[in-house]
């Protein structure tokens, strides 16, 4: 019972003892009750509207509404207002100190493998790692060591990898070695184990770490940046800065190919010499590299040194990322590349086509994966359980679209090493007349209509696959699981179905280019390489029938979309044989790689991302096209670099 209740009860009791009328009795206790009413609804109404007020977004729409409520109470009630005002505040901060206090504290390690295959008595997984910097100091050097079961080799990048038993021990490059507090870095590896992939423990540097399996922790590393660098960071005019040169002339630089030549509009034959640069596929957003180096020196160094054109390895998910607005962050270095902290994640890479164009370079995306992951790479397929073939589509379209008016893109290299083995099914990518879902020839043709819808004039990279049935009237359908009915090459190098299943572009076959890629045996010890063998030997067992045969029998130009290498053996001698190739046959290439963090190759700079490999850079500087002691470039009105000269002062070959 309510102390109103109370106090109404005893004062009919008390009057009653007077004598008063029992009417008017009954007319107090009306009377009362309907006070008693008005009192609780009131109270109700408040309440009500404190409600409201809580879930409101910020604290000054809480204010206005606190006051709009209360302009008709009495100051005691303001007061009591005010102080659940201040109760709330202090929930929400208490709220936000709980947030902080769930953050995990110490080393997080990081790691997925969403691709596998087998290799004789190994499973063996594409794996990022991540690791996650929450201790209370930065770190300037790191080791790694992961129990993981049944390991029993590892191939990685962006760190140096030991195995021994079951421990894999991990230790920091040069260009990575500095983790901020709170920031990040990622590596990665080809791991083989005798069972699925599974970390049980981690240490950091000796101490224990959080394991955690899915989400991988990307390079983040500014706060390490903008601690040690004091450059001031300043806002520059984006538009000035993306606006593009007026020395260019929009719409000269389209090529075409007749046989297996690439022409300019002209008939000028041109002889594309370019090099891989990659970041924008790994989860950094832009070039890897920039964390210690600058994109515009960068750019130019490219460019003077002789390449006319980049192949830029990209993400189908960041792609369509930007499609819908989104900007992931881009990590680089914010104190060496000031213009960029003005800039979101598109207008970086926007950036870097002007630059491009201020230097003479032409410039190739790469689908190298459809899910930004630095070991995208290793899945087998365009499209996964988060990226569909739909969204792949999209990516395409939408990139062929928002550049069709920009010529420092030339080409589309429309997905990187399309693979998978016998015993994978549905999830290997074959090259057949149907339209099965992983039917690589199909797709690559409807993925070329859709690019060319939106822009008619780039070149399309179409790229081999891994296997190709040796009986294709019997096992046309790859319904043989069998390895020995096929024939294998480098994920991405098996041309063979182009003899029975060529692609059909229709109107636009002149701007077909097929595009193999092919390595030595420090990446993996093929059969061809097994004893002692030859330029000879590699024409017979591996080149001529898996995709050289396109470009001898006239049916399209090539260009080896990635090669490269260790300048020591037992890879320079095959280096030396695909150098000689190149040359021979002026065959386009693109280079692998820019990038120092190339783990199974190493790159054209070192571990500062700015000093060039003098010893590799003159090695490969003898496929790169020259006339005349300049280099040649792909552009019509802006000369190659420093070091170059115009297409339109070339002589051609």
């Amino acid at each position: 019972m309510s102390d109103e209740k109370k106090d109404v009860n005893s004062q009919q009791e008390n009057e009653g003892k007077k004598g008063i009328n029992k009417k008017l009795i009954i007319a107090f206790a009306g009377m009362g009750a309907v006070i008693v009413g008005l009192v609780i609804a009131l109270i109700l109404v408040a309440t009500s509207g404190k409600k409201d007020v809580d879930s409101s977004a910020s604290k000054a729409e809480s204010s206005s509404a606190v006051t709009s409520e209360t302009d008709d109470t009495s100051e005691e009630d303001s007061a009591a207002d005010e102080s659940e005002d201040e109760s709330d505040a202090d929930e929400e901060e208490s709220s936000q100190e709980s947030k902080d206090d769930k953050k995990e504290k110490g080393f997080i390690i990081s790691y997925s493998g969403d691709n596998s295959w087998q290799d004789g008595d190994k499973v063996m997984t594409g794996m990022e790692i991540g690791i996650e910097n929450n201790s209370d100091e930065a770190l300037k050097e790191w080791t790694l060591e992961l129990e993981i079961d049944q390991l029993k080799s590892c191939d990685g990048w962006n760190g140096n990898f030991k195995v021994k038993g079951n421990k894999l021990t991990v230790t920091n490059v040069d260009y990575n070695g500095e983790i901020a507090k709170g920031g990040s870095t990622s590596i990665g590896c080809n791991i083989g184990t005798g069972t699925k992939l599974n970390v049980k423990s981690a240490k950091l540097n000796g101490v224990e770490c959080t394991v955690k399996k899915g989400k991988v922790s990307q390079n983040n590393n500014n706060n390490n940046n903008n601690q040690n660098n004091d450059k001031k960071v300043t806002e520059k005019d984006v538009k000035k800065l993306l606006k593009r040169t007026s020395k260019a002339k929009q719409g000269d630089d389209w090529l075409h190919t007749d046989g297996s030549k690439i022409l300019d509009k002209d008939g000028k034959e041109v002889w594309l010499t370019g090099v891989n640069w990659f970041g924008y596929n790994t989860g950094t957003n832009t070039f890897d590299g920039l964390w210690n180096s600058e994109l515009v020196s960068s750019v130019e160094a490219i460019a003077d040194h002789g390449f006319n054109l980049i192949r830029v390895p990209m993400s189908a998910e960041l792609i369509n990322q930007w499609s819908e607005g989104e900007y992931p962050k881009a990590n680089y270095n914010n104190a060496y590349n000031e213009e960029l902290n003005s800039m979101n994640s598109l207008e970086i890479f926007d950036y870097f086509l002007k630059l491009a164009e201020e230097n003479g370079l032409k410039v190739m995306p790469d689908i190298h994966s459809a899910e930004t992951n630095a070991s995208g790479h290793t899945v087998n397929l365009w499209y996964t359980d988060k990226v569909t073939v739909k969204d792949y589509y999209h990516a395409l379209e939408w990139l062929a679209d928002r550049y069709k008016d920009n010529d420092t893109i030339v080409a589309f290299d429309l997905k990187n090493e399309p693979h998978g083995k016998p015993n994978e099914g549905d999830a290997a990518a074959i090259w057949n007349d149907s339209k099965d879902a992983n039917n690589w020839k199909y797709v690559a043709e409807t993925a070329a209509s859709k690019v060319l819808a939106k822009n008619p004039n780039v070149l399309i990279m179409v790229e081999g696959i891994e296997i190709y049935p040796k009986n294709i009237k019997k096992n046309g359908d790859y319904s043989s699981t069998n390895s020995d009915d096929y024939y294998f090459n480098w994920w991405g190098g098996n041309l063979r179905g182009v003899k029975d299943y060529p692609i059909d572009l229709g109107k636009y076959q002149d701007k077909l280019v097929y595009s193999p890629h092919d390595y030595g045996p420090t990446v993996y010890q093929q059969p061809w390489f097994e004893e002692d063998y030859t330029y000879k030997s590699l024409m017979k067992d591996c080149w001529k029938d898996n995709w050289f045969y396109i470009q001898e029998q006239d049916i399209a130009p090539l260009l080896i979309g990635e090669w490269g290498g260790f300048m020591t053996e037992p890879n320079l001698t095959w280096m030396t044989y695909m150098r000689k190739l190149i040359k021979d046959n002026h065959v386009n290439h693109t280079f692998w790689c820019f990038n120092a963090n190339s783990g199974d190759t190493g790159g054209l700079v070192k571990d500062d991302f700015v000093t060039w490999d003098e010893e590799k850079y003159d090695f490969v500087k003898e496929v790169l096209w020259q006339e005349g002691g300049k280099f040649v470039g792909l552009d019509h009105a802006i000369p190659l670099g420093d070091n170059g000269i115009t297409l339109k002062k070339a002589k051609g070959l």
